[in-house]
Parts: C-alpha cells; sequence; structure tokens
C-alpha cells in the first residue's frame, strides 16, 4: 500500500495557544473526513516557556516543530529496491541495465553503502582496458568499475541548493545521506519539476506570518479569525474565516458540522487555545458563539470553565524572570499601515503589581526587537488576564501622541479595560498612524 500524501496543517510563525490547538484539533478532524491524504499538524516556531509550562500541566503533546515548507531532497530522492554487493561480477546487473538503463546504481560491501555505480563508470572501465590491453579478457567484478566519490546529499538540502550541486557535478547521480546513514540518491530526472508541499493555513492568512518557504507551497485551506490579507493562490481554495474569539471555535464548529464528537483530549486541546486566546472568555473579542463552544468542550472534559482558564494562566511565568525578547517575539504580529511597519507583541500576565521590576528593560528590549526587525514602531502590551487591564509599552513613534490611553510615563501608557490586540488596540494604532500628517 503507498504511503498517503501529506497536507501539513500550520499555524502562525510565533505560535500561541490557539494557533497550536487549531492545528491538532484540525488534524483530527480532517483525518476523520478526509482519508485520502494524511494530515499533519506542525509549528513554524518555537514554544514560549509560558507555552510549554501550559500544555505540560494540561498533559497536552504539541505539534512537531517543522522549520519550513521548501521543497528538500528528501522529496525527491531515490530509494534502492536491491542490495548490490561490490564483489559481483559485472553480469549480475546486466538485466538491470537492459531493462531500465538506470543512471546509477547504489553498490554495497558486506551490506554497507560503497558508493554509486554509473554507466560512466562502466565505460571508462571498458574504454581503459581497450586502450591499454586492446581486448577485453576478464568480466570484472562491480567493485573496480567504481570511481572517486564525490560529497553526498543531505535528506535536508533544499531542493534548488542539491540541484545546482548535481548540475556542476560530473557525476550522473548523488547519494543521498539521512544524518549518517545512506537513506538513497539522487539523479538528473529528479530535478526536472520541483515538488510543492500542500499546506492549510489555521489562525492566520497572511504569507509573512507562515512558515517560511509557504510562497513556494500550495496552500489548499485556510482557518481563521483574523482580518483578510490573505496570500494569493492558483486555484480557488476553501477558507472559512469568521470574526470569533478563536480559531479553535470554528474547528469545534466544523465538528458540528460534519456529526462529529470530538475525543476528550481533542476537546481539552481546543478549549485550551480557546480560553488562551478570548482570555478566559472576558476578550470584547469573546462571541455568543465562543461561549457556547467553550460550554461544549468544558462538558465534554468535564471541567469548569473558569477554574480551568485560572489553572491554565498560573503557570504564566512573570515578566520579571522571562527573557525579554523571547517574551515579546512569543506572540509578535507585523502590520503595514500608509508603508510604516510595525509590530505588536502581547503578554499575557496575572499580575501588573511587578511591572516596574522589568519596565526599563522591557522598554529598552523592545527598541532592539523594533532595529532588528525593521520596524517604524513597535509596542508590546502586558495584560493582566484576572483582572481584565493592560499596560502599553511602545517605541518612540510620531503617531503615539494621538493614542486615546492615560500616559503613565514616556513610552507607557495605563490601558484599563483593553484585553484585545486585535480588536481594541490595532485599530487605535492604525487611526493614529491615520491621523499623522505625512
Amino acid at each position: 500500500m503507498s504511503e498517503k500524501e501529506k497536507i501539513y496543517i500550520t499555524g502562525h510563525k510565533n505560535p500561541d495557544m490557539d494557533s497550536i490547538c487549531s492545528a491538532y484539533a484540525y488534524s483530527v478532524l480532517k483525518n476523520k473526513i478526509d482519508p485520502a491524504y494524511e494530515y499533519v499538524p506542525v509549528r513554524p516556531g518555537h514554544l514560549s516557556d509560558s507555552s510549554k509550562a501550559i500544555l505540560k500541566a494540561l498533559d497536552i503533546t504539541p505539534p512537531v516543530y517543522m522549520r519550513n515548507v521548501y521543497p528538500k531532497v528528501s522529496d525527491v530522492m531515490l530509494k534502492p529496491s536491491e542490495k548490490i554487493e561490490a564483489g559481483m561480477p559485472l553480469t549480475a546487473i546486466a538485466k538491470t541495465y537492459k531493462d531500465s538503463n538506470p543512471s546509477v546504481i547504489p553498490i554495497y560491501e558486506n551490506g554497507e553503502f560503497l558508493g554509486l555505480l554509473s554507466v560512466d563508470d562502466i565505460t571508462h572501465w571498458f574504454m581503459g582496458k581497450l586502450a591499454d590491453e586492446g581486448k577485453i579478457s576478464e568480466t570484472p567484478v562491480i567493485k573496480m568499475l567504481l570511481r572517486e566519490k564525490e560529497t553526498p546529499l543531505l535528506t535536508t538540502d533544499l531542493f534548488e541548493d542539491a540541484k545546482l550541486s548535481l548540475s556542476s557535478s560530473k557525476k550522473r547521480g548523488l547519494a543521498v545521506f539521512d544524518e549518517d546513514e545512506f537513506a538513497g540518491f539522487v539523479t538528473r530526472r529528479c530535478f526536472l519539476k520541483a515538488p510543492s508541499y500542500k499546506v492549510i493555513m489555521v489562525d492566520h492568512n497572511e504569507s509573512r506570518q507562515s512558515i517560511s518557504g509557504i510562497e513556494s507551497a500550495t496552500v489548499v485551506e485556510i482557518v481563521d479569525h483574523h482580518r483578510l490579507d490573505a496570500t494569493k493562490t492558483n486555484l480557488p481554495i476553501f477558507i472559512d474565516t469568521e470574526p470569533l474569539g478563536s480559531t479553535c471555535t470554528i474547528v469545534y464548529q466544523m465538528f458540528l458540522r460534519n456529526n462529529i464528537v470530538p475525543d476528550e483530549y481533542t476537546a481539552r486541546v481546543m478549549l485550551t487555545g480557546l480560553i488562551s486566546d478570548t482570555l478566559i472568555l472576558k476578550s470584547p473579542t469573546t462571541t455568543a458563539v465562543d461561549r457556547e463552544t467553550a460550554a461544549a468542550l468544558a462538558k465534554i472534559c468535564k471541567v469548569d470553565i473558569d477554574a480551568f482558564g485560572r489553572e491554565m494562566f498560573s503557570h504564566v511565568e512573570s515578566l520579571a524572570t522571562r527573557n525579554p525578547e523571547k517574551a515579546i517575539l512569543s506572540d509578535f504580529k507585523r502590520y503595514t499601515e500608509k508603508g510604516v511597519m510595525m509590530g505588536i507583541g502581547q503578554c499575557e500576565v496575572t499580575t501588573l503589581d511587578d511591572i516596574e521590576d522589568y519596565k526599563a528593560t522591557y522598554l529598552s528590549t523592545l527598541e532592539n526587537v523594533r532595529e532588528k526587525n525593521g520596524l517604524n514602531w513597535a509596542a508590546v502590551m502586558i495584560t493582566n488576564v484576572l483582572k481584565e487591564h493592560s499596560i502599553l509599552i511602545t517605541t518612540g513613534f510620531k503617531a503615539e501622541k494621538y493614542l486615546p490611553y492615560t500616559k503613565l510615563e514616556d513610552k507607557v501608557f495605563d490601558m484599563p479595560g483593553v484585553m484585545s490586540r486585535k480588536k481594541q488596540l490595532l485599530p487605535e494604532m492604525l487611526y493614529a498612524l491615520n491621523t499623522v500628517a505625512y
């Protein structure tokens, strides 16, 4: 039975709980309703310490890390169908050449890969014998025909890099290794057409927020709850974008549409993403559908929503003890408006009483983040999820004076009642940008 083609389900590059949980839950649903493919949840970025702590406490295994979806050598390499020993006579592979005329054949010695035998190697040996002796007086063993080896490729090498390596080589094929183990080989025919990964984007729709290499992939679906700035596709695709508080809510609604009840583990995963993104259903992005979904999932999990949420957020570290740059970038979104590039991060905490312990450090780190990412304006929103109160720290920018928040000091603003970056902060920052005279 042939292996199913994989479709990768990925959240955004700085994975938060909703991104991680919706990717997993959607893979469960898709594998149930579409057996033609294997749906694999992945995360294109590393988890924050707080996310790791929450997932560990809730006994949830995160999707595997996947660096990019650029086509790789492993996607096009050929695997040997038989083992040809170096001590065998050349006649042992004569029928193989007659039937399929392969560019190269892998050769082994005592079961260990020795090298690739090519038609050029055979021709070189025979022509050398004719030139030196004028006749062929023996049938050579295969090992006698092998010439010098070339540096092998790795399964993780990018398609385009490997194509260049082979095109600049005199060889017809190159060996491919998976770390220290021989995995297969490639010939020039392997590089006639670049393969394309199939990808489903969840909890985002913008290519710049997605996994590296998304521009070379085939996006087959988008499931999201953010504003649309979707990547361009060559064919019509399925898109489900709804103004709900969590992508996990959308995924649960899909379970219902397909008359499937999620198992307890999958329900807990979705409830985790939903409670995280809606800040225990307190965020203004929360809708009636989110509340109904949370209640249904909580019933399957046999938990109390408020207690579940408080337990979850109790594992969030104080920003005073976290790496400032990692904390800022753990949930950081980039936007462009009127040619201005800005980035907004959000960190959830359970108290703002210790903000004086780390405020100065986060101000200087935020400026470094702005410079490193080529941004004009950067901000981080520090949100107390239990008290529904945020503090905004920003880098200096001329639009800052148009923000409607109480200024506590230079670049620091008080935001009582503000919980949502998407629904409350982003519109105000965009309004401030559009108010500035350019």
